[in-house]
């Protein structure tokens, strides 16, 4: 098996296709993965979106503009089927996969031509059921990627590179517009292009401009639909809100213990022991730094799931890449492959099965209660169960930034707006799970002629 991927042959992709045909008829028949938050999230945005509502301005959420119209798009095509979500996200997985390991031979990156780089990112998309799900993240690094290999192209000797330093800017603003965390990015593509690719002042210019292009579309959007404005306020609050802590640093460091390990073997063979050429040293040194900024992005992340870890995969599968060419022992490098191509994805598998018997907070169960069946409703606090049940309808999707915007000091023309907000929506119930719906009715008085507690924490509309 390891020599079937390692001989440069095209037709290699079709192994890389059956192993995730493999392990997508596994998990969705045998695994019994419920919905998670995050998931149910962006399927109520979507449903939201359909009904008339703009992201920012009517719909606090953190979600990228561009993701938010990405999820609206699949609402329109699939409704409210999770189905969808893990359909797609393997799709879009499937072209990450095939277009790096073409990059990493078109720009001669290894000694060898080899299709070891897409087996192995394959088989790392399977250290946790939640990266093979269509996210912002896996959305957002996706032109991430497409912008690295246009840096790649700028290693390159004797390359004309006005057109690929601007599609470098483009794609990266692009990303960012899928998920804002990808902001961190915009000083590796600077750095790399001046420290490592020797870009001139002309080329930086050229690729600040493709980067604020995208993101200055995304504002024109929203001043047309009258968003601007709660556009510009919520966006810097986004870096500022509570994180949701859906999954610990260990579990992470448990499953990626032994990838983490072949790919810093691979980094010291490959640096210390093999020669390379000066495109190849410019590649590695991109590498590095693109591991050292996505292990940051990670960190920093406000949603703490391992959705997050998916803009670690082309670094990773580069490193580990590195260990199975440089590494010359054939036992060593075959029981290397099997236990990451076969145990890993096993072993992380059950792994999480053991995450859903603890009921972590991260996995949403659907709720049973007769009379929330069909409701319209807005939950303020963790628990969206609720929402299996019914419709979200009201302004704050995303609790920890919505408390941040309900706690700031507001001007008049802000509560006026505030207000505005929640009256023009009307839940028809509210699940004040944290309080913060009392706390809203002693600065809005007028919301206690339109609504009333009936039991603890559920306000009804009159």
């Amino acid at each position: 098996m390891f020599q079937f991927f390692k001989v440069n042959d095209p037709f290699r992709i079709i192994g890389i296709f059956l192993f995730l045909v493999i392990w997508t008829i596994v998990y969705l028949m045998f695994s019994g993965f419920p919905l998670t938050a995050t998931q149910l999230n962006w399927i109520l945005l979507g449903e939201r979106l359909g009904d008339g509502f703009f992201l920012y301005q009517h719909i606090i959420d953190d979600t990228g503009p561009l993701s938010a119209g990405f999820y609206f798009m699949l609402d329109f095509l699939f409704g409210r089927n999770p189905l969808a979500l893990e359909l797609v996200g393997r799709l879009l997985i499937l072209f990450q996969v095939i277009f790096w390991n073409f990059t990493m031979i078109k720009y001669r990156v290894f000694d060898e031509n080899t299709y070891l780089p897409g087996i192995i990112m394959m088989a790392l998309f399977h250290i946790s059921f939640d990266l093979l799900s269509i996210s912002p993240a896996l959305l957002g690094s996706t032109f991430l990627m497409l912008a690295l290999a246009q840096l790649f192209s700028q290693t390159m000797l004797q390359k004309d590179s006005s057109e690929s330093t601007l599609l470098i800017g483009i794609y990266g603003g692009i990303a960012t517009g899928f998920h804002p965390i990808y902001c961190l990015f915009l000083p590796f593509m600077l750095f790399g292009g001046i420290a490592i690719s020797g870009f001139t002042f002309r080329q930086l210019l050229l690729s600040l401009t493709g980067y604020f292009l995208p993101l200055l579309l995304i504002s024109i959007f929203y001043y047309w639909n009258n968003g601007l404005d709660e556009a510009f306020q919520i966006w810097p609050l986004i870096f500022f809100s509570e994180k949701y802590y859906y999954q610990s640093f260990l579990t992470w460091t448990i499953v990626g213990a032994f990838p983490l390990l072949l790919a810093v073997i691979g980094f010291f063979y490959s640096s210390v022991f093999r020669g390379a050429t000066i495109n190849q040293q410019k590649q590695r040194q991109l590498m590095i730094v693109w591991n050292i900024i996505a292990f940051v992005g990670v960190v920093v992340s406000k949603r703490q799931a391992a959705f997050q870890l998916v803009i670690l995969m082309p670094g990773l599968s580069y490193l580990i890449t590195q260990f199975f060419l440089s590494i010359r022992k054939r036992l060593i490098t075959q029981s290397a492959f099997y236990l990451l191509v076969f145990v890993l994805p096993i072993f992380s598998w059950w792994w999480m099965q053991q995450e859903i018997q603890e009921e972590n907070k991260y996995f949403v169960h659907p709720s049973n209660e007769p009379e929330l069946q069909g409701k319209g409703m807005m939950i303020l606090g963790d628990d969206l169960s609720p929402y299996t049940q019914g419709r979200f309808e009201g302004p704050f999707l995303n609790f920890h930034l919505s408390k941040l915007v309900l706690e700031k000091e507001r001007t008049l023309a802000q509560r006026a707006k505030l207000f505005q907000m929640i009256q023009s929506q009307r839940p028809e119930l509210i699940l004040d799970q944290e309080g913060e719906f009392a706390k809203l009715l002693i600065d809005y008085p007028e919301l206690l002629r339109e609504y009333e507690l009936k039991s603890a924490g559920r306000y009804w509309r009159k």
